[in-house]
Parts: structure tokens; sequence; C-alpha cells
């Protein structure tokens, strides 16, 4: 049997090659875009030269009650609330208390927090209540 792959006839075409290479780069390059109910964080991001924060909340809430992250780590309930600051997160609190290569991937990975597009707002994408029966 001929593999499709290497048979001389199924060849791409020069600009269908640059095409899917162009798409492939345009895809690894594009930053996140905060969806409802992320926590966008830029009150001194942008100011150290690196992009917004997109926090996913609700990709960590349906893991972990509310009281983790609201009560044993501090956080506030209020979007700008919070000091935070890479000096605090290297050191372990807020984000490096479970972002520490042992609980969650390191820190090193800086693009999958500093992902928002420059100029985002500090704040809740969509709005600053749960929606459910109760205020969180």
């Amino acid at each position: 049997m001929l593999n499709p792959l290497r048979n001389p006839d199924r060849r791409l075409s020069p600009a269908a090659v640059f095409l899917v290479g162009v798409l492939l780069l345009l895809l690894a390059a594009s930053p996140g875009m905060a969806e409802y109910a992320d926590v966008i964080l830029n009150q001194h991001a942008e100011q150290e030269g690196v992009r917004p924060v997109i926090y996913p909340h609700w990709f960590h809430r349906i893991r972990f009650r509310c009281k983790v992250c609201h009560h044993e780590l501090g956080f506030k309930m209020k979007a700008g609330g919070n000091e935070i600051s890479m000096a605090a997160i290297l050191d372990g609190k807020f984000c490096g208390m479970c972002h520490n290569e042992e609980i969650a991937w390191g820190l090193e990975h800086c693009h999958r927090c500093h992902s928002g597009l420059p100029g985002l707002k500090t704040g809740i994408r969509g709005d600053n209540k749960a929606g459910g029966p109760g205020e969180y």
C-alpha cells in the first residue's frame, strides 16, 4: 500500500504549504482572549513590560471550593482588591501557593498567565456576580 504522504502525485503546492504555515504561525502567536467570568489582572503587568494576566476563574472553580482561594490563600472577592506581584507569587503567596511544580505547573511558563491583549482593564469579564442563588 502506498503512503499518500510519499506519493509524488499527492504533493501540496508551494502556495498551499505557505498558507498552512501562515495559519499555524498565526494560531501559535495569537494571545489569549478573556472569556465570561475570567478575571483580568493588569494593575502592574503592563507597567512591568508583560501582558495582562487572564485568570480562568471557572476553570479553577470547578476544581476547588471558593474558600480554598478566598479564605485559605487570602484572595479578596473584589477584582483589583489584591496587591498581587510576581515577588509575592515567587515567595509562595497567592498563585504561588499551588503553582509550584508540585500541585500545579510552575512559574517558568509566563505566557500561560500573561496572555491578555495589551490594554485590557483589571476586572471580571462579564459581571462581578456568580449569578447563582447568592453571591459567591
